[in-house]
């Protein structure tokens, strides 16, 4: 079972943990991801996601089918927030059941490379002043995506 929620609404990361190992039943092992957003410092003061609803999801179920099929998974979830965030607000919460660990440490870990580099989002940061900096992919984040194709 694989399933995707995009929201412009802030969630729990617990409760989304929570709900997702009550229909991953059967499984040896959950790994999850959340990831937050950064204050760098306080030179940003937030972030702003923009989607192409419909093909966001549909792209996003691609990415969870195929890590559904590699890493023989009971279950994975994906979910993503849109629109302005603050500071320490969660962006993404990422979920994978397998019977074994590896499987679903890697499948988390596979999902998240994708969803950062590939996946259609587009992302500025917002700093103190109003300021917008697109954010683009880097060459590590690159790298994190070719280590997949390799062996």
């Amino acid at each position: 079972m694989e399933s995707v929620i995009i929201t412009d609404k802030a969630f729990e990361p617990l409760t989304a943990a929570s709900q997702f190992q009550k229909y991953a039943g059967g499984a040896g092992a959950i790994a999850s991801f959340t990831g937050y957003v950064r204050g760098e410092g306080g030179s940003v003061s937030r972030l702003r996601l923009t989607h192409y609803p419909g093909m966001t999801e549909a792209k996003i179920k691609v990415l969870t089918a195929k890590a559904h099929v590699r890493w023989n998974l009971l279950a994975c979830h994906v979910t993503h927030r849109v629109g302005d965030m603050g500071a320490g607000e969660a962006i993404v919460f990422v979920a994978a059941a397998s019977p074994h660990r590896r499987a679903a440490f890697e499948a988390v870990d596979f999902l998240m490379d994708y969803l950062k580099s590939e996946a259609p989002f587009w992302k500025q940061e917002i700093g103190p002043g109003g300021e917008a900096t697109w954010i683009e992919p880097k060459e590590n984040d690159r790298r994190d995506i070719a280590r997949w194709s390799e062996g």
